[in-house]
């Protein structure tokens, strides 16, 4: 099934470093999020492939938001 990749901390996105349909591996940068001055690389969980990213550069997201997809 799809794996959920979520806002560990509420934020901004600074950048986001994959596209719907993008190959990742376990470990890749997906997007990385400023939280308390800090940036902080939010990463895939799994091998896989992205179906959907939920957010832009520049958003401010909440703990929990979805970030993006991997199916």
């Amino acid at each position: 099934g799809a794996v959920s990749v979520k806002a560990p901390m509420p934020g901004n996105i600074l950048d986001v470093k994959v596209k719907a349909g993008a190959s990742v591996k376990a470990g890749d940068v997906l997007v990385i999020l400023e939280a308390m001055k800090m940036e902080n690389e939010i990463m895939a969980p799994c091998d896989g492939t992205v179906t959907s990213v939920s957010v832009t550069k520049g958003a401010a997201v909440e703990s929990g938001a979805l970030l993006c997809t991997i199916g």
